[in-house]
């Protein structure tokens, strides 16, 4: 059934996204071109862009706030049994190999959970999964503002329990601070090579 409710969620976040996966994007306009694994129709300016959330002291930030260099953002929630701690620690692994090689990449993990997804949880997920990594939330309102401007996708298949469910798209997504979003990778790419995609945006940013 995860399996199931794991496929469903991915299928509607590609299309949110409205994603064509191809080998190479070209064009002469594009400093990033040789770096690309991905499209997104509309192109990459259709995603990202400004948020204000709450970090893990309960502070109301925006994005110029936690994004000040290149940055690999992630939206799940704590509760999340297998996937998100798998992929969150997939990303974890990537900006430690980037970091070997002098390149510094802040991890963000951003909840789509805030009913139960409190400034102190999110802080000791991300505290946990990485020494580095910042973890934010908010209200429905502003979780949901922030979402909606990546275009992921979420859906808590609340019964009452305190251990239900949410649906959510799995993809990362890499954000410069000086050209904003620029590529997003899928969960079932293994950190190294995650890590050599990046260094090859950072090299040309």
């Amino acid at each position: 059934m995860m399996k199931t409710a794991l496929f469903a969620a991915t299928i509607a976040g590609a299309a949110a996204l409205g994603v064509v996966y191809f080998n190479l994007q070209t064009g002469s306009d594009d400093r990033f071109a040789q770096c690309r694994a991905t499209a997104v129709a509309g192109g990459a300016d259709e995603i990202g862009g400004p948020f204000t959330l709450m970090n893990s002291a309960g502070e109301t930030v925006t994005d110029a706030d936690v994004i000040t260099e290149p940055s690999l953002i992630y939206f799940g929630y704590t509760f999340c049994p297998d996937v998100c701690p798998l992929d969150v620690a997939r990303n974890a692994d990537a900006v430690d190999v980037l970091a070997e090689h002098g390149k510094s990449v802040t991890p963000i993990f951003i909840s789509i959970d805030p009913k139960r997804d409190t400034p102190e949880a999110v802080g000791d997920f991300a505290s946990n999964m990485h020494e580095r990594m910042i973890g934010l939330t908010g209200t429905p309102e502003q979780v949901k503002a922030a979402s909606q401007t990546y275009r992921t996708y979420y859906k808590a298949h609340d019964d009452g329990s305190d251990y239900y469910l949410v649906d959510h798209s799995t993809f990362s997504y890499l954000v410069l601070p000086e050209h904003g979003f620029v590529e997003f990778f899928r969960r079932e790419l293994a950190p190294e090579e995650m890590a050599d995609r990046i260094a090859c945006f950072i090299d040309n940013a």
